[in-house]
């Protein structure tokens, strides 16, 4: 469990690396801060206390945390997703907005939901293996 928290930590760190990056290639921060500053308000607002009701309400015992660390990820894909999905119609110019967005976000969907299903389901496999003292 430590090898991989720390796997996880250092692929964490190596992708903000990237994203700073990114970041020093934009000539006006102003958008960028503007737009960081409302994902944390609508984390805060929105996202962290819906994910935590429906953790409360729909789950329980242990499979409560990964199903909630499931809704965090989905909502953060919602989120991330919602400026292409809500664009206006078709564009004149067709590589604006060129994937099928709303398939591609179901497709993330489907993909937490089953690395979700798939730890609960190790999870309860070595619960069941581990000998009872």
């Amino acid at each position: 469990m430590k090898v991989t928290r720390c796997l996880a930590g250092a692929t964490g760190v190596a992708l903000m690396g990237e994203g700073v990056s990114l970041l020093l290639d934009v000539p006006d921060l102003t958008d960028v801060l503007v737009w960081l500053g409302g994902a944390v308000v609508l984390h805060d607002a929105v996202i962290a206390p819906l994910v935590l009701l429906a953790g409360l309400v729909l789950v329980r015992g242990g499979v409560r945390g990964p199903v909630r660390g499931a809704l965090v990820v989905a909502g953060a894909l919602t989120v991330v997703a919602l400026p292409a999905l809500l664009r206006p119609g078709r564009t004149a110019n067709s590589s604006v907005l060129p994937l099928d967005y709303p398939r591609n976000l179901l497709i993330a969907w489907v993909t937490v939901a089953t690395v979700t299903a798939l730890l609960l389901a190790v999870r309860g496999f070595a619960r069941r293996r581990r000998p009872r003292s």
